[in-house]
């Protein structure tokens, strides 16, 4: 996790220290976050994976693979902070249920989103991964199905993007929806170089 200015670290420290959630929490609290005031791309996904919690790297496993390759970026590139904000809904690993991870526990984004969002002056596109991340930051479309959300992207583009999460397990959704990859892939590449060489 990296964050420039006082105020920041501050804010860094007392991230860090949470532990609101650890009773709940199956491994413990561990926050995981990437913060940069001068990032200008936010990836606002749900919650870190079982890997994520224990290497302390967000997106450490298949999906981030699957994430920096519809972006066209590499890891370098994607693990720098000064391009990439990382600020899940749940900033711990939240456990696993029947389905796949459990959701992000709601206290986690209660109590720091805002702050957080707070030290990223200088966003310019907002990669909302999953229903829990549109639900926050597009609260117009609450309610509506993730297909609908993501199918109607071009209403919030290019400051936000409305997307499926990149794990292996959305397979089927993304051969029932084609056009993600052939129409709106090509236009997130083509957005996220533009602001990398800004």
């Amino acid at each position: 996790m990296t964050i420039c200015g006082d105020a920041a670290e501050a804010m860094l420290g007392e991230v860090r220290a949470c532990r609101l959630c650890e009773p709940d929490l199956p491994l413990g609290a561990r926050p995981i976050l990437q913060i940069d005031p001068r990032a200008r791309i936010l990836i606002a996904g749900q919650a870190p994976g079982r890997r994520a919690h224990h290497s302390g790297v967000p997106f450490s496993d298949p999906s981030g693979d699957r994430l920096r390759a519809w972006m066209g970026v590499d890891a370098p590139t994607f693990y720098d902070a000064r391009r990439f904000a990382i600020l899940p809904m749940g900033l711990c690993y939240p456990g696993t249920g029947r389905g796949g991870d459990l959701p992000p526990r709601p206290q986690c984004a209660q109590t720091w989103r805002t702050r957080l969002l707070e030290l990223l002056p200088n966003l310019r596109l907002t990669l909302v991964i999953g229903a829990y991340a549109a639900d926050w930051h597009l609260p117009q479309d609450r309610g509506r199905p993730l297909s609908e959300r993501v199918g109607d992207w071009r209403r919030h583009w290019p400051d936000c993007l409305p997307m499926p999460h990149p794990s292996p397990r959305n397979q089927r959704w993304l051969r029932q929806h084609p056009w993600f990859e052939a129409d709106v892939l090509p236009q997130l590449r083509q957005r996220v170089r533009e602001l990398l060489d800004a």
